[in-house]
């Protein structure tokens, strides 16, 4: 790989980790200015709740969001180590792709199981949606702008509404 293409991916890795790591914080620590934040673009949208939601709804939120946020924490490390030893495999642009390509379409399977475990309605919409989204990043011809356009934004979205 040459090393143009080589420090283009890390700076791309790099941004995506730190997104996720700024948009995973807990509640009411999270730091940065919303208005830099870029938009998630939605293909759904989420209606307002009419009715606060139940205990065991509200419980089963906060499960399910936790649970989305640590499959894309761990997806994220695995694309940055996948990084790391593409660099060092010489990996073509090709097949870091089809690498990444196979990553996304997991993460997309596992957060789209955690929507089906969902009680909540708009949660279950939320989290599936966000699903598509990162599908839309596996069948990306460009995976590697695709998580820099879009990807970097999803931790941050669920923070701000996937919560009880």
């Amino acid at each position: 790989m040459s090393q143009p293409t080589s420090t283009g991916w890390r700076a791309v890795v790099a941004a995506l980790l730190v997104a996720l790591l700024a948009g995973c914080q807990a509640p009411g620590t999270e730091s940065g200015d919303p208005a830099s934040k870029k938009p998630l673009p939605s293909t759904t949208s989420v209606p307002a709740a009419t009715t606060s939601p139940s205990p065991v709804t509200a419980a089963n939120t906060v499960e399910v969001c936790q649970a989305v946020n640590r499959l894309i924490i761990a997806a994220s490390q695995k694309i940055s180590a996948d990084s790391t030893a593409a660099t060092k495999r010489e990996l073509t642009g090709e097949q870091i792709s089809a690498q990444l390509r196979r990553t996304l379409a997991e993460l997309a399977d596992q957060v789209r199981g955690q929507a089906r475990r969902a009680e909540d309605r708009e949660i279950r919409t939320l989290v599936t949606s966000t699903a598509d989204q990162i599908d839309a990043g596996a069948r990306a011809v460009r995976p590697a702008a695709w998580l820099d356009d879009t990807f970097t934004a999803i931790p941050a979205n669920l923070m701000r509404d996937c919560r009880p």
